[in-house]
């Protein structure tokens, strides 16, 4: 049994005792697009020297329109984005795609392992478990060895670890803070009774390489495969996705945790070489963006509409809390009928069977326009990536719900390169295989019993 279940639904009673979101609001994406000028030049395009030229900036993204065929997705999309965000697009980064949880638990304890100056992770869920322990036991090792660690939880999230889990860590010199706590007698600190809730997984080590996705620190991701006998109670297996990046966008993270940080806890961060000077390492093009409740500008948000918005050929998207506001909806049924390649995949496999209802809820607007949807059926499916006319991808912690798009504090990466969508398109790819596809004409028969329930529950999608 996992600690998924039990958070879902403390944070469910939660949000329905604060109607925390009940009266905001996302942006107008449509509006920022027809205002968006279509002559702005974009920003010049960060390096580990500094700022390009403009002229430089164009050529590079033009290389990189040229690599598959001029699209607005490359030009009118980053006008858009920068009007909303002083995150740059950074250039000479490598980024590894981790297509698991044991890959990228894999890449995290191998980073670690060669810390040098300072380990940085911030986690919605770390479980005390196998792998947490794990986790636990190499951080001390390091801080031991002189390498300063600091590790950013959110209380909700990790409601279930016990204290004595992060005491330990705590009493040997680890640096540790817990994200809105939720006990309200705790002295000095806010209490985070809440709907606002850090959902980012980051880790960085040493200010030059760093991981994000969708992956906790939890025994779900580490296991083989869900295989379930007839009379077998076997664990699920977890399916998510991180990404390893390598260069100047590093940079954009570790400003991230910081102001995560700084806003949780009055002192600062030990002293450390927290921004080493940039060395390019790839050739990608990576922009991290991220977000905060109480901004008006919802990057992630933005940056998913306006993509799926201007998309030309193609559109895969995987994503494990399917609720979007109407925004999305029409973006993705406006591209289908405009000939665009739609095909999202599902979870099939849930730890909400309420979570469940809601997403089929949507999908008889959706497969009436032409949207291609699957359900996963060989894992629990959590992954939340995108890859978009064979360049544009990204990878990060955001569901598309409101929880995610309104009050969590989130992280994507925003990458730009031929090479890394193609891996995506082949990830995509073998989550097909492990997908059953919905046909319209099958999904229109089904009983009025099962469209009364995903009607009732698609009422309360805002506190889903």
């Amino acid at each position: 049994m996992t600690i998924i279940k039990p958070v879902f639904l403390s944070f469910l009673l939660i949000s329905l005792l604060f109607l925390g979101n009940g009266c905001t609001t996302l942006p107008d994406v449509s509006t920022m697009i027809d205002e968006a000028p279509v002559a702005q030049k974009p920003r010049p395009i960060t390096s580990a020297q500094g700022e390009l030229s403009p002229g430089q900036s164009k050529a590079l993204l033009e290389r990189l329109q040229h690599s598959v065929e001029p699209m607005e997705i490359l030009d009118r999309h980053t006008t858009v984005v920068e009007s909303v965000t002083e995150s740059p697009l950074t250039k000479g980064n490598k980024v590894t795609l981790l297509v698991d949880g044991q890959a990228t638990y894999a890449a995290m304890f191998k980073a670690m392992e060669s810390a040098k100056d300072h380990i940085n992770m911030e986690s919605y869920i770390i479980e005390d478990g196998e792998i947490g322990q794990k986790f636990a036991d190499l951080l001390l090792k390091k801080q031991r060895e002189g390498v300063q660690v600091h590790v950013i939880y959110d209380s909700l999230g990790s409601m279930q670890t016990p204290d004595a889990f992060f005491q330990r860590m705590r009493d040997e010199g680890i640096q540790v803070v817990a994200f809105n706590p939720l006990n309200p007698l705790a002295k000095g600190k806010k209490w985070g009774l809440t709907p606002h809730r850090d959902h980012r997984k980051i880790l960085i080590v040493d200010g030059k390489v760093a991981i994000i996705g969708g992956i906790n620190i939890s025994n779900v991701y580490s296991s083989s495969p869900f295989k379930q006998g007839k009379n077998e109670k076997i664990p699920i297996h977890w399916r998510d996705t991180d990404v390893q990046i390598e260069g100047p966008a590093v940079a954009e993270l570790q400003k991230l945790f910081l102001d995560t940080w700084m806003m949780q806890r009055e002192a600062k961060p030990a002293l450390r070489d927290y921004f080493p000077a940039p060395r390019e390492k790839g050739s990608a093009l990576v922009r991290v963006i991220g977000s905060t409740p109480g901004e008006s500008n919802r990057v992630p948000f933005i940056v998913y509409v306006s993509a799926i918005s201007l998309a030309e050929r193609s559109i895969h998207l995987t994503n494990s809390y399917f609720f979007p506001d109407e925004q999305i909806i029409k973006a993705l049924t406006d591209a289908a009928r405009r000939g665009v390649e739609v095909k999202i995949i599902l979870p099939g496999i849930t730890d909400s069977l309420l979570a469940l209802h809601a997403q089929r809820s949507y999908y008889s607007e959706l497969l009436r326009a032409g949207v291609q949807l699957y359900e996963h059926s060989d894992a629990l499916l959590h992954a939340k990536t995108a890859v978009i006319d064979s360049v544009w991808a990204t990878v990060g912690s955001t569901n598309m719900d409101y929880l995610s798009l309104l009050n969590n504090n989130e992280v994507n990466a925003i990458i730009l390169s031929k090479e890394f969508a193609g891996e995506m398109e082949q990830m995509f790819a073998g989550d097909m295989l492990n997908s059953k596809q919905i046909h319209w004409q099958e999904w229109k028969k089904r009983p009025v019993h099962l469209r009364t329930r995903e009607w009732f529950v698609r009422l309360f999608v805002r506190w889903l």
